[in-house]
Parts: structure tokens; sequence; C-alpha cells
């Protein structure tokens, strides 16, 4: 409360003189702020006789000798108990108290978290000044004896644009990664190779403390596997962006908000675990002193015994040929992973801040095919095909960005940032070719090198001012420049004797540059009767050159070194956010927005990848954004102690990226002896639609005050098309695809808690298709210290599945596919953690600028971004200062 107090009396102090601004505060509680005796609003005070005396005095912490801001100060009667006259300190600490009477009085300063300081006697003299030089204040520190917290924070809370997910209070978690929060996380599905989709579609923007990452470029599955549970704060589910967010993610936004501290002294995290499928170790240290604050932390995570196995028959058609392959093999995968951030901030004053970071993040994945067997109907026998294949896939990410923010007052605001990017990344595979009879002898061997790397720099300005008490505009621009190059080359060998170059299939590079300038408006306003609107328009120019080091086989017109000539693009994207505030803690919002999605990397990519020989895919460096159209209504309510949201969502988006699947007649096999006809081949093209319409539902409850429960579920129903003007290739499907979560949360006595987590997946409707379904669940006990320095405690997942399948079907005019999945993936883990060192707060508490996470929550949290707030926060969301999200950039 100490920190609000600020500027609640600047607000005072400016709507009332000086001299009456005392009389003004409320009676607050500890004595903080507490008005002298026997002074009530609006009432008059002494009668005593004015005169020409002047009284000053500065008012200091008496431990720290730092000026105390906005303490009142009241000069009394001692005769009647009447306070003569009154006022407020500055910022620092200085007061001033004019035209006073002659006499001796009572002088009487207080400030919350402050004993109460009176001067027994001041002697003032009609026509002369008395100076008071420096009064101390002691800080209000009480012994107390044993407090019982009886009520708890909810996992799960919706704003105004967005739900939050209160990760941190999710016991389960403990030693695991982000993949595993994003599984429990309201409105989002996560598949079995860790990508997220958000109502059904994977075109998300995932957010890192409101920054893009290249971490993010290559795959947001492999990325969150790099970020550990422990450090996440909150999951934040932007369903609604405004325009102060770039126009990339068709279905959203996800910001995923780690720990920090703004607090006094040092601490160090340890956060351990140990587990039969993975262990991690994390250290986090901060350091505050003064206006200065640093943080370095370390986490790294190593994955074994993580094995399964699969089987796939496909057919593929040509004419009247129909040639069927059956497939199986086990499968292992192992990896350590590691993040290490170096983190800065400096109050320059009360009212700006530079705050700075540096992030490097490393993975080192790697997949083992054992005994990966092919079975190809021949013209009389059937051909067999054995290999072993070798999958690494290894990575490294430098982010680095700086922020500066300045505060003119309250809700204006100007900040400005720049950020590098960069992620290297080589995504290899080798294939040890063995003999059909023995399944042990080496014939030859496959090897496919894919270099590449994901480089982004960007700098953006935002301000944002209010217009009167209930209005707000904002206005920003920002330049993102991106620069991707991907390399990739085929080489062979006889028996295990040395790779040579594969002449049959030539190396090639693909280099791709994109450059976006952006620019924005949003306006706010909030009405008397409660209901507030957000809408604003974001336009974006983008400019792309692309070229290949080498002619690219198969594109007509392609040279090398030559501009492809993808042509320029620009689009505008409005959004509108309404919410209307209801009687009984009820709340309805209206949202529309348009959203685009540039195609990533994966789907660029050119490189032919042929780990499996039967499925090879590769990449169009020609593709054009998607752009997609997106509604919902929501309604919100509070009924008794239990909270409930129901949202009513519509999304289309055309020009789609769609897959295209076709086969090969020259076989994809082994170089020796190509023995794999008819291979089926996936690419990309701009030629799909679709549309979704759906409901998601979920609530919580705190029962007494210990034992939280919640969950719901999404249900939306899927058309998918993808409009090819070739008729084997033309394909629709649609139907409906339903999820649903739950969890349980109780707090025990003695520091004790128990947590259970289940999430269940339907069918996950494709073009041509579907993803078989899935569930995960998991239970949790943890222990707290006495000190609540540490805890400890064990969590177990899938303890009944062993293992878990899962189906899964496509087909087409051309070819049939069914595959089957199944996961050993029962864990248990222990997990150990403790906190060294001591912080206390900061007295007085400074008014910190608003960078990197603040920004972000201040605008869709509980006083909607410091916006005008009459009835109710406003919709819209804060700037994300980010570039890209999920499914990998540049776009």
């Amino acid at each position: 409360m100490k920190k609000a107090l600020p500027f609640l009396f600047v607000g005072l102090t400016t709507l009332v003189a000086p001299r009456a601004a005392w009389a003004q505060f409320p009676t607050l509680p500890g004595g903080g702020g507490q008005r002298p005796t026997g002074v009530i609003p609006g009432t008059s005070t002494d009668d005593s006789p004015r005169g020409n005396a002047k009284l000053t005095g500065v008012i200091v912490d008496s431990t720290t000798n730092k000026p105390v801001e906005f303490a009142s100060v009241a000069l009394i009667n001692p005769q009647t108990k009447k306070p003569i006259d009154g006022t407020v300190a500055d910022d620092q600490g200085k007061f001033t108290l004019n035209k006073l009477p002659q006499g001796e009085f009572q002088l009487l300063i207080s400030f919350v978290g402050y004993r109460n300081k009176t001067i027994s006697s001041v002697k003032l003299d009609r026509r002369g000044d008395v100076a008071l030089g420096t009064v101390q204040l002691a800080p209000d520190i009480r012994t107390l004896k044993e407090v019982n917290v009886v009520g708890q924070a909810a996992l799960v809370e919706e704003k105004v644009d967005r739900l939050v997910y209160n990760a941190e209070k999710d016991v389960t978690s403990k030693g695991g990664d982000a993949t595993e929060i994003m599984r429990k996380v309201p409105l989002l599905s996560v598949d079995l190779d860790g990508n997220v989709s958000l109502r059904g579609s994977s075109n998300v923007r995932v957010l890192i403390n409101n920054k893009p990452s290249t971490i993010v470029a290559s795959s947001v599955a492999d990325a969150l596997k790099q970020i550990p549970a422990d450090m996440i704060k909150t999951v934040e589910v932007i369903t609604s962006p405004s325009a102060k967010y770039d126009a990339e993610g068709s279905a959203g936004i996800i910001n995923i908000i780690t720990k920090k501290t703004t607090l006094q002294g040092f601490t160090l995290n340890l956060d351990s675990g140990v587990g039969n499928r993975g262990s991690n170790l994390g250290l986090n240290g901060n350091l505050r002193t003064g206006k200065m604050g640093f943080s370095l932390s370390g986490f790294g995570r190593a994955n074994y015994n993580v094995r399964g196995k699969f089987a796939n028959t496909q057919q593929t058609i040509n004419g009247s040929n129909v040639n069927t392959t059956e497939q199986s093999a086990d499968t292992r995968n192992q990896g350590v992973f590691g993040q290490y951030t170096l983190g800065f901030d400096y109050d320059i004053s009360k009212n700006s801040a530079i705050t700075a970071s540096l992030r490097y993040g490393a993975r080192n994945n790697v997949q083992y095919q054992d005994n990966f067997i092919t079975k190809s109907s021949g013209a009389y026998f059937p051909v067999y095909n054995a290999r072993n294949v070798e999958t690494k896939d290894l990575s490294g990410t430098v982010d680095a960005n700086i922020d500066y923010t300045h505060t003119y007052k309250p809700q204006q605001e100007l900040s400005v940032s720049a950020q590098f990017s960069r992620n290297n990344r080589n995504n290899d595979f080798t294939a040890d070719i063995l003999n059909a009879s023995d399944l042990a002898t080496v014939t030859s061997r496959q090897q496919n090198l894919n270099n590449s790397y994901n480089q982004e720099s960007t700098i953006q300005a935002d301000y944002q001012t209010p217009i009167g008490k209930n209005q707000l505009i904002e206005f920003g621009g920002k330049g993102i420049s991106r620069r991707v190059e991907s390399s990739y080359s085929y080489n062979f060998g006889v028996g295990t004797g040395p790779f040579q170059i594969d002449p049959t299939r030539p190396a090639n590079t693909l280099n791709y540059d994109q450059n976006i300038a952006a620019g924005y408006l949003s306006y706010t306003i909030t009405t008397k009767n409660k209901y507030t609107i957000k809408a604003g328009a974001r336009y974006e120019y983008t400019t792309i050159r692309a070229d290949f080091s080498r002619t690219q086989a198969g594109e007509s017109g392609a040279v090398a070194g030559q501009d492809l000539g993808i042509p320029d693009y620009s689009n505008l994207v409005p959004s509108i956010n309404i919410s209307k505030a209801l009687k009984g803690g009820k709340t309805i919002k209206l949202a529309y927005n348009r959203r685009l999605q540039r195609p990533g990397i994966q789907f660029l990519n050119p490189n032919p990848n042929a780990a499996n020989p039967t499925n090879i895919t590769q990449g169009n460096a020609f593709l054009s954004p998607e752009l997609t159209d997106n509604f919902e209504f929501s309604n919100s309510a509070y009924i008794k102690s239990v909270y409930v949201n129901a949202t009513l969502f519509y999304r289309r988006t055309s020009n789609s990226i769609t897959s295209v699947r076709t086969t090969d007649t020259t076989g994809f096999g082994n170089i020796i002896n190509p023995a794999l006809p008819l291979p089926i081949i996936t690419t990309y093209e701009n030629i799909g639609r679709e549309e979704a319409y759906g409901v998601n539902l979920f609530g919580n409850a705190t029962l007494f005050s210990k034992w939280q429960v919640g969950g719901g579920f999404d249900a939306y129903y899927a058309n998918l098309t993808n409009n090819s003007s070739i008729l084997s290739y033309r394909a629709s499907n649609s139907g409906w695809v339903v999820t649903g979560r739950f969890f349980t949360s109780l707090n025990l006595k003695n520091g004790w808690g128990v947590q259970g987590f289940g999430f269940i997946r339907g069918k996950q409707i494709q073009l041509q298709g579907y993803q078989g379904g899935f569930a995960f669940y998991s239970l949790g006990v943890k222990k707290d210290m006495k000190d609540k320095r540490g805890s400890f405690g064990i969590a177990a997942e899938n303890f009944f599945n062993h293992p878990f399948v899962v189906r899964s079907e496509s087909s087409s005019p051309i070819f049939n596919q069914s595959s089957v999945t199944s996961l050993y993936n029962a864990g248990i883990r222990a997990n150990f953690s403790y906190k060294f060192g001591k912080l206390s707060f900061d007295q007085p508490q400074r008014r910190r600028g608003r960078g990197g996470n603040d920004d972000l929550k201040d605008e869709g949290g509980d006083n909607g971004g410091g916006q005008p707030q009459q009835g109710g926060a406003p919709a819209g969301g804060a700037p994300a200062g980010g570039n890209r999200g999920g499914g990998g950039r540049p776009r």
C-alpha cells in the first residue's frame, strides 16, 4: 500500500491547497498517514489567528537517512488538541508551513510503515522563520506472534484481455520445463512433440518477458524445453492483442513471465531435481543495492531414458499400381539443455529507469531410431530395408536487450528499447543402412547436414498519455531486420568408409532477408456507465530479398544468386476490444482483431529431409503470410466462491499455409540401391482456408480457504480445405475437437501441500486425416521448511501408463497412411530447493520505471495498465516489445 500512497498524495495536493491537504487524508491503520486527533474531513480546524511565521524541515528514514516521500505533517494546538495547519512532504522529504500564528505548538509527522513522530515543543514567532532541519522517522518494526494465512492465490486468473496461469503456485512442475507448464494452461494444447496451439491453431507468438527470441524461431517445442519450470512466474495467454502488439500470431500471443526481484539485499536460490527420466540443477542469484540491481542465473537439465516405438503403414497409389510400405522402429531420446542469464537495472531517477539483459541458451538433443525396418511390396517379393538413424539437433541462442522508460506522470510514459537475437542451429542426421539379411552389417551410410542461423535486430519506441480523466492514447513505431540462412548438403559412404559428397543430391543455401517497418495508434475510453472501449490499428510494411547460392532444382527461373522476386507487401491490422462491468462481479467482453502469420523457417527451409526415406519434407521459400480474422465474446462472473468464464469464438484464416503431399517415383532411399520407390513428399502452399468456431469454458473455486479446484474444456468445430487446382491433391476435412483439464491444490498443516492435474485431448482434425488423442496426469506433494527458505517434494506423472499409445490416420486419392506411436513416459522425480541470503524492502519505495514485465502485466492486469479506471479495466494489451511467436520465424 505504501508504494501507492505517493500517487494518491500527489493527486490530492494538486486538487486542494497545501494548507488543507492533510485534512483530506483517510485514517490509515498502524499510524501511517494518520490524521491528527480530532480532524474530520470537511470540518474547520482550530480558529487561532493567522500570522506570518514559517516552519520548514526535512523528513528522513532513521535507518537509511533517505528521504521519506509524501509524509503527512500536522501542527497541533496543545491546549485544544486541534490541528492548526498541515501539509505533505515532497518527494525529497521537504515540507513547509506558511502564515502560522505565534505560540508553542506540537508537530505530528506520520507515514505508513513508520512510527508516528511527535515534536512536543515548537515555538513560533509571528514574524519569524523556524527551520527544524532533519527530522528522523523510525520504521515501524513489530515482532508478531504466529500468523495463519488462510487464503490462496488463484492458480488461474482472468484479466481484461488475457488469461493468467500462476505457474509459481504449481508444485507438480518442480524440476520440469515450460512444456509441462503449458499443458496446464487453459485454452492451450500441447501435442506429444511439445508443439503448442491456442484454440486449435499453432499460429501463436511466444514471448519471453515481453520480448521475442530467436530461440523460438526454429521451434517453439525446442525452446520450451530450455526454459525451466522453476523460473516461470506466470504464463499469459492474450487472445485479443491490441494494436501495440506486432501483427504476427494468428491465434494470439503467449507471454512467459519469469521470476525476478526488486527488493534490497542478496539472495541465491538453489533448485534441483532428480528422476528416472531427467535431472535438473539451477542457481538464481539476485543482488540489489541502492538504485542498482543485478541478477545472474544458470539452469541445466538432462533428459535420459526417454523411450518409445512407432509403427507406420502407408499405401501410395499411382494409377492401378498400389505400393504398400510398413515401417517400425524403437526410439530413444536424450539431451542436455542449458540457459544462462545476466540482468541489470538502474533507477536513473524516481521517474526513469534503464534495464538490460543478456541471455544464452544451448541445447544438445540426440534422437535414435534403432532397427528402423521398412518392408515394401515389390513386383514379386517384398523388399526390406533396415537402418539405424541418429538425428542431432544442436543450437545456441544469444539474446541481448536494453530498455529505457521515463514516466512523466501517472499514465504518461515514454519507452525506447533495442534488441539483438541470434540462433545458430545444426540439424543433422546420419543413417547406417544395414544388410537386410543379418540387420547388423553396415552396407552404406547416408548423411544430411543442415546448418542455419536466424538473426534479428529490433528497435522500437512507444508513448502513451492520458486525455482528460477517462481517455488514453498510445502510439509508437518499430523496425525489425531479420537475416536467415539455411545451408544443406548430402553425403554418402560405402560400408563404414569415409563420407563423400552425394552427386545425386546437390547442396544449396537459402539466403532470406526480411525487413519490417511498423507504426500503430490506439485509443482507450472508459465511460461512466462502466464501458471500456479500446480501438486501434497497426500498419506494417514488409520487404523480402531471397536467393539461392546455387540454382534450385525444380524451381523454374531460379538462378544462383539472383533475387527470387518475392514481392513486398503491406498489412493494415485493426483491433477493437469492448468490456462492460456488470453488477455482482460480472464482466462481458466483445473483441475483434485481424492478425497475420508469416511463414516460419520450417516452412521455408528447402532442405529435403529424408531421415525417413518414405516420408520426406521440404519447405517452400515462396510462401506469403496468412491472414486471420478473430471474433470472440466472453462472459465471466463470480458465483459465491466460484469463478466461471465462458467464451464463444470464431476464427477464419485465408491464404492459409497448407501441406501438400505428392509421391516421388524416382526413389529416395538407399543410395547404392534405391529400393524404396514412391515415397510421400510433403511441401507447403498458400492454398488453404481454415474456419473454427467453438467455446471455451473454465472455472476455479477456493474451498475452506485451503483447497482449490478448477478446470474446464475447449470444444470447437474445425473446417479445413486446400482449394488445390489439382484434383488428386484437393482435400477437405471437418469435425469436432475437444480438450479438457482438471487441477486441484490443497494446503495442509505444517507446510505440507498436495496438488494434482489431469489433461486430455481428443482427435485433432487435420486436412487429410486426424492425429490421435492423448492424456497427461500428475500428482505431487511438497513440504515447506519452517523458515520458508526451502522445500522438498516428489511428483509423478502418467504412472499408470506403460506404454501410452497414440493412433493417427491420413488419406487422399494418392495415398493412405496410419501410424501408432507408443511412449514409455511414466516418470517420477524428487525436488529440493533452498534460498540463501536475505532481502528487505527498500525504504521508502521508489517509483520504478515500467520496463520488461511490468508494463505488460499492468496493461492487462488488475488496474488496467494505468488506464482510466471508471468502471472496469480497459480492454486491450500493453506493448509486447516482441516480434514473433510460435511456429518459428522469419515470417
